[in-house]
């Protein structure tokens, strides 16, 4: 895919969807159903949001780096 093609608000808002395929996943795991994108198992998701982050960080836009360590849908208790 060619990054620099697309728009900054473009950028953001596939970033963003990453974030809520990745959220939403989380919280299906937290209620024991099997996430519906595997986002942390499919590594073209990772591959994705990283060039995303890249290209969002040439142009100097502000952007919140996926933690990919922590799940999304925990709540503290």
């Amino acid at each position: 895919m060619e990054y620099s093609a697309f728009s900054d608000a473009s950028l953001k808002m596939m970033h963003e969807a990453v974030r809520g395929a990745l959220e939403a996943d989380d919280e299906f795991e937290v209620r024991g159903d099997t996430p519906v994108f595997r986002v942390r198992t499919t590594a073209e998701w990772k591959r994705h949001a990283g060039n995303l982050e890249d290209e969002m960080l040439r142009r100097g836009l502000q952007v919140d780096v996926i933690d990919w360590t922590s799940r999304q849908g925990e709540f503290a208790l």
